[in-house]
Formats: C-alpha cells, sequence, structure tokens
C-alpha cells in the first residue's frame, strides 16, 4: 500500500484520539509502510535526549542522547538518516516537524532495505504525526508529562504557557528560540509573529528574578507579552507599540523595570527595524561573519519610556542574514572562577555555527548549552535566544496567509 494510504488512516482515527493512542496509530500504519514498527520519540524540553511515547504494543524502548546518535543527528539536522540492522533489516530515523518546530523522530524498523519512495513516504506520515502530537497535546497532559525529566516550577509553569512555538518558517524566514532553564525560569521571555510580509520579533527580559520564586519577574514579563501582542494585533507602529507596552507595565507595577528589543522585518525587502529599550544589542551575521551590531540602547527600559521618545534604528539586510538577538544572562554566564562568557565568545559562536551550515533552531540550542556548559549547569540568570534568518524576499503583494503564533492549525490533507 502507499504512503497516501497510511495518511487516509491516520486521518480517519485522529477525531477521537488522546496522546496515548498516537503510538498504538503509528504502528497500524507501519504495515503499509513496508515496516515491521514505527515508534515515536519526543524530545525532551532542554533538548538533550529523545524520549519513546509509549502505548498501546509499540515495542518497548529506552531514551536516546541528541549528540552522537544517528537519531540526534536526524533531530538536529532535520533530516532523514537511515542505518542497516545487524540482521539484513533497516532503521530509518526521520524528524517529527511541526511548522518548522522540532518535535522529535520518528523511528522506522524494516526487515530489509526500504525502497527510495517509502523512505520518502515515511516523511509524510511523519509529517502528520508530528501534527497530531502538538494538537493532541492541546487536550490532554500525557505529551507534557513525557517531555519533562523533571519538576517545573510555579513560575516557568506560568510563563512558558505563554511562549509561542520555539520554531517557525515562513519559507522565506526561519524564526528560532531557545530559553534556559527550563525548569525553573525569571523574567525572560520572547515572541513573535508573522503577518503577511512583516515578521515581528521580540524579546524580553524583566528584573526581580529572586523575588517569591521568580512570580514577581514572571508576572511582569507576562504583561509586557499580553500588551506587545495588543499592540501587535492593533497594528500599531513599532513606537506605539513600545509605548503601549510601557505604559500597560507602568499601570501595575510602576516600580517595576524590563528590558527589551523590539523588531519588525519587512520579507520583501528585508529592511529589520529595531527598538533596544536598555538590552544587549543583537549581532547580524552574514556568510559567518559579524557584519553588524545594533546600537543599543536606543530606548529607555520599560516603565521608563514617558522619559525619552524612543528611537527606531533600521538595517538592510541581504539573503541568508541571521539576526540574533540573546538576554543578558548568554554573555554574563560565569565560570566558577567568575570568567564570564563574553560578547567575544558570542560571536565566535555564531560564526562556527554558520560555518556547520546549522540550522537555526539547533544554533540556538547550542548556543543555549554551550551557555550552560560554561556554567556548569547552573544557570544565575535565564538565558534566551532568538534567532531570525532572512533566507529570501517574499514575492510582491504576497498572498500569504497571516500567521501568528502560537497556536498551529490542524493540516489539510484531503484523502
Amino acid at each position: 500500500m502507499s504512503g497516501l494510504e497510511s495518511l487516509r488512516q491516520l486521518l480517519r482515527q485522529v477525531h477521537h484520539a488522546r496522546p496515548e493512542d498516537l503510538p498504538q496509530m503509528a504502528m497500524r500504519v507501519a504495515p503499509q509502510m513496508d515496516a515491521t514498527a514505527l515508534v515515536i520519540y519526543l524530545v525532551d524540553h532542554q533538548q538533550r535526549r529523545l524520549l519513546p511515547l509509549p502505548g498501546g504494543n509499540s515495542p518497548a524502548r529506552t531514551p536516546i542522547g541528541i549528540n552522537d546518535t544517528l537519531a540526534g543527528r536526524a533531530y538536529s539536522t532535520v533530516t532523514t538518516c537511515t542505518a542497516a540492522s545487524d540482521d539484513g533489516g533497516q532503521r530509518v530515523w526521520v524528524p517529527l516537524v511541526n511548522g518548522g518546530e522540532r518535535m522529535g523522530v520518528l523511528e522506522v524498523v524494516a526487515d530489509h532495505p526500504l525502497a527510495d519512495e517509502t523512505v520518502e513516504e515515511c516523511g509524510e506520515v511523519a509529517s502528520l504525526l508530528a501534527e497530531l502530537v502538538v494538537t493532541r497535546s492541546f487536550y490532554s497532559d500525557t505529551i507534557e508529562r513525557t517531555r519533562r525529566r523533571e519538576p517545573m516550577r510555579l513560575a516557568a509553569e506560568m510563563l512558558r504557557a505563554q511562549l509561542p512555538p520555539l520554531t517557525f518558517s515562513t519559507g522565506h524566514l526561519i524564526i528560532s528560540g531557545i530559553l534556559e532553564p527550563c525548569y525553573d525560569v525569571g523574567g525572560d521571555a520572547f515572541d513573535y509573529a508573522v503577518n503577511g510580509d512583516t515578521a515581528h520579533l521580540a524579546l524580553f527580559d524583566a528584573a526581580g528574578h529572586g523575588s517569591a520564586g521568580g512570580m514577581r519577574a514572571v508576572v511582569l514579563a507576562s504583561i509586557a507579552l499580553a500588551a506587545y501582542r495588543n499592540a501587535r494585533r492593533a497594528g500599531l507602529d513599532l513606537t506605539a507599540t513600545y509605548h503601549h507596552i510601557d505604559q500597560a507595565v507602568r499601570d501595575h507595577d510602576r516600580f517595576g523595570m524590563i528590558t527589551a528589543v523590539l523588531a519588525e522585518l519587512d520579507q520583501r525587502t528585508g529592511v529589520l527595524q529595531v527598538i533596544s529599550a536598555g538590552h544587549p544589542s543583537g549581532i547580524v551575521l552574514r556568510h559567518g561573519k559579524v557584519v553588524k551590531v545594533l546600537p543599543t540602547p536606543t530606548a529607555l527600559p520599560v516603565t521608563l519610556g514617558d522619559r525619552r521618545p524612543p528611537v527606531v534604528v533600521e538595517e538592510a539586510l541581504e539573503p541568508g542574514d541571521q539576526v540574533l538577538l540573546y538576554t543578558d544572562g548568554i554573555i554574563e554566564a560565569r565560570t566558577p572562577d567568575g570568567e564570564t562568557f563574553g560578547v567575544d565568545r558570542l560571536v565566535d559562536f555564531a560564526t562556527r555555527a554558520l560555518a556547520d551550515q546549522l540550522p537555526p533552531p539547533e544554533t540556538a540550542r547550542r548556543l543555549v548549552h554551550a551557555i550552560l556548559e560554561h556554567q556548569d549547569d547552573c544557570l544565575q540568570d535565564d538565558a534566551t535566544v532568538l534567532l531570525a534568518q532572512w533566507r529570501s524576499p517574499a514575492p510582491p503583494h504576497s498572498d500569504m496567509e497571516t500567521l501568528e503564533a502560537p497556536p498551529h492549525h490542524p493540516l489539510d490533507v484531503q484523502p
């Protein structure tokens, strides 16, 4: 049978499926893929391990590390990887990707080598399974429980529920963010949206990490996120958006303080507009080199915005350019001896990642892990990265559907 029939079978079952049913659903379509088993693995929140999703008659599996494994390579590079089995069969590792976000991998087990066409069809089935992982997680805690490797503190629970998916792609642009520590965040947050030809990017760092378990900082960051989305959806420009956020946070807590960077990118022209409100400067990378360090500050931190008008900086990007925005937890991470990670080390890491041609989400993952390693996995402050790569100009008068993140929408596949 064809991969199309496998998709049809999955679609017939999806409307009443729970997350616990997905492993069994995958196993049911395995024979149609000329395979003996399809096994779903989900990535943990720290993106260090791939964790099997148990259920039904799915074969028992143990977690797999992302570094130095074939399954991890499929996840990291977002490419299908194959390997021959000792018994003459084959294993195929297919990335589970939804809207650009890497959800995990699909293991395809066969007792003989699979035809190239069948391997391609495995990718189509994996795309639908990734979509089902996302949509089913809206109605159950099973997916979330599987991805957690330790308890999550209340402040982190509250903030993470408000973040968009870690990665999103329009084809002309890819955006990827990551925040650490996963289970005990302070006041860092990021957001983005793609509306028509305009990509909106924002990064926030609220003061008050140590107060009441980080809740004060998280409340401030939550207000900033809500005000940012409120202004964006009302069609306000970048300057008006800054003032809207500033007023909203000040109305709640006049002594609160948030540094922020707000940016808009025109996907047709590559023109980037940025307001840096007391925030660390972002950098523009091109052909493996830093070509621009964005000016900072161009505005006062949030709650001080009534004292001085913001300045909007413009930068013309070229196709392939990457814009790296980060919080001070990145460059201020310290070793036990007090050595900071620093801007120079950040730039060196980013340029090496470009030279290795890593996908933006993998660059962000490895950067934050490098920060954790530098500080012996014990961050003193949140470390947050937002990386955007402008791949190519969008066509004039683009008819792209307006997309915001979140939510995701179910895959529209016609049987």
